[in-house]
């Protein structure tokens, strides 16, 4: 077996380690997949229903689906993976079978809390199964019928027994809340599920910036040395002298608050620590025969750093990069919590913890609880498996 071979035979022994790639593969192919496995699949979770606020988990509401009068694009499978699918649907809460039929109409009384004597709403059967038009929205009862303008004001006449039927069987409908709604009456399991999305997001950007940064300026501090090493090592101990957050904060401030400048930032602070070890195992790398062989053979320098010297510091940097991937995540969440993380309305763990924190001790404690429990398991996951690659590449580990 060849080297790589038997560290990865440690590696699948130890049961930590599979326990954090299982971790791992399981929030990638989560966050893959999150709008056909959330319960509200709109952009970002952000379908606000105000009525029902603050539910406990499981609540559970009858939903009358009105449809929107407009055209409301229909995705397809790659284009709702990537972004969602927007509901042609506003939801109307109302109370259990208090839904009734007169005439042209269907009449619900609107739930407006557990407490709270409901309103009673009023919708043209028309206007809940059909985008109706814009200039003339009425409709009008024909003996049996019921007349109405579509979205492009032409006329059409259906059966109002049928509009009925539809209505029953279509557009009432019962919604149940896992993990009940946050303060804008949004799906909390939905928002906590795309929440990985950032979180993995942040960390595979933030680490590939860093790895580029970091590998390049300890390759060249560490094969070149000399004034080269001086002025390199100048800019890491600039950077190390001075707190990661605050360079994350300064960072954040001067390109801005939005989604891809927020990876950015975190990205270009986490460099310096892949720069040293790169640079340390250069400098021990560089003094031996197979790169003294390269350099007789007129070798470019390019050539040198990264076929020959490069590909053996493998290890030490797959372990740094999974110990940073688990740093990028909290970085995220607690820029997201001081409020000049990524901005709402995209679903973020450390927003969701800000917003909810207060809510500790009481009944609603879950809304806070839940996203911390998620940014300790991902983390986990990435720290479990650094140290089992840690352990696997130790040649003297036994067993």
């Amino acid at each position: 077996m060849s080297p790589n071979q038997k560290a990865l035979k440690r590696l699948l022994r130890n049961k930590s380690a599979v326990f954090g790639l299982g971790i791992i593969i399981l929030s990638i192919l989560t966050a893959i997949f999150a709008y056909w496995i959330v319960p509200d699949p709109s952009p970002d979770a952000n379908e606000q229903i105000l009525e029902i606020a603050t539910e406990e988990m499981g609540f559970t509401i009858d939903m009358l689906h009105v449809r929107k009068n407009r055209e409301v694009e229909e995705v397809g499978f790659f284009g709702r993976l990537w972004s969602g699918q927007e509901n042609p649907y506003q939801l109307v809460p109302f109370k259990e079978d208090t839904e009734r039929f007169e005439g042209r109409d269907v009449i619900v009384e609107r739930y407006t809390g557990p407490e709270s004597d409901g309103e009673l709403d009023t919708f043209q059967l028309s206007d809940v199964i059909y985008p109706i038009s814009i200039n003339d929205p009425s409709s009008y009862v024909q003996g049996e019928n019921l007349a109405f303008k579509n979205l492009n004001d032409e006329s059409v006449v259906l059966p109002l027994e049928d509009l009925r039927k539809e209505v029953k069987e279509k557009h009432i409908k019962s919604k149940s809340y896992l993990l009940g709604t946050d303060k804008f009456g949004r799906d909390n399991l939905s928002r906590l599920i795309l929440g990985v999305r950032v979180s993995l997001s942040v960390g595979l950007v933030a680490v590939l910036i860093s790895l580029l940064i970091g590998i390049t300026m300890g390759a060249l501090a560490g094969y070149y040395r000399g004034w080269v090493d001086d002025v390199i090592m100048w800019i890491i101990n600039v950077f190390w002298s001075i707190p990661l957050l605050l360079w994350v904060f300064a960072l954040v401030l001067a390109l801005g608050r939005e989604f891809w400048q927020i990876f950015l930032a975190v990205g270009l602070v986490m460099w310096v620590e892949i720069a040293r070890i790169v640079r340390g195992q250069f400098f021990s790398l560089r003094e031996k025969e197979f790169v003294e062989a390269a350099q007789s053979m007129s070798f470019s320098d390019n050539r040198i750093i990264f076929k020959h010297i490069l590909p053996n510091c493998i290890g030490p940097i797959i372990v740094i990069t999974a110990a940073n991937f688990a740093s990028a995540i909290i970085i995220e969440a607690g820029l997201s919590f001081l409020g000049i993380g990524v901005q709402p309305p995209k679903p973020s763990w450390g927003t969701t913890l800000n917003e909810y924190y207060k809510y500790i001790g009481s009944s609603k404690s879950f809304l806070a609880i839940l996203p911390g429990i998620a940014i300790l398991i991902l983390t986990l996951g990435f720290n479990l498996v650094g140290n089992g690659i840690r352990d696997a590449l130790d040649v003297k580990t036994k067993g």
